[in-house]
């Protein structure tokens, strides 16, 4: 993969994943809790990392924000001469 493509994909995993844990956070803390001084706060980090790790491992598979930034660049995965495609 090159430079560009690794950026890319960090930079579009990582606001996928800061956004899946700031969901979960608000799904935990809307379910487990009436007041906020009910709130199980170690709950709802642990579940929200764990969100967040599988988010980042769901990301491995592909994003398609990258395939579009790369495309709008005029770049395509099968031009990256560093990329392994076997048919």
């Amino acid at each position: 993969m090159t430079e560009r493509r690794i950026k890319l994909w960090i930079k579009a995993a990582a606001v996928r994943a800061l956004k899946t844990m700031a969901q979960t956070a608000a799904a935990t803390i809307g379910t487990t809790a009436m007041t906020m001084g009910e709130v199980n706060w170690m709950f709802v980090a642990s579940a929200s990392a764990l969100a967040g790790c599988m988010s980042l491992l769901t990301s491995v598979a592909g994003l398609p924000e990258v395939e579009l930034e790369m495309e709008a660049e005029g770049k395509h995965f099968a031009d990256d001469d560093t990329d392994v495609m076997e048919g």
